[in-house]
């Protein structure tokens, strides 16, 4: 027997970096080298898009996601390659952010 996939997650145009399962949610958040982070069901609707603030993006104009860790309560936190820290609820919506100059891992 051969396994076959569930659902094919697309809409990111650059090469995935990060991703996490909220099976309690029935969701799949990832994020690309050179984009926003995407938000699709397990079925593989896409469902939201995740966009950090501009204005804190730096010089390339453009947040790269590093990690990625949502709730069962439905936040998501996203670590930028830059330092920011942003939560945003699972509609989308930004409701925190934070920068720092230590090393994430």
């Amino acid at each position: 027997d051969f396994a076959t996939p569930r659902a094919i997650l697309t809409g990111h145009d650059y090469e995935i970096t990060c991703a996490t399962i909220c099976a309690e949610l029935g969701l799949v958040i990832s994020g690309s080298k050179e984009g926003p982070c995407l938000i699709h069901s397990m079925n593989g609707d896409l469902l939201r898009t995740l966009e950090g603030p501009e204005t804190l993006a730096g010089p390339e104009g453009c947040l790269r996601p590093k990690l990625i860790q949502a709730s069962r309560e439905g936040h998501c936190v996203i670590y930028y390659e830059n330092g920011l820290f942003c939560v945003f609820s699972v509609n989308g919506r930004l409701q925190a952010t934070m920068e720092t100059d230590d090393k994430i891992k």
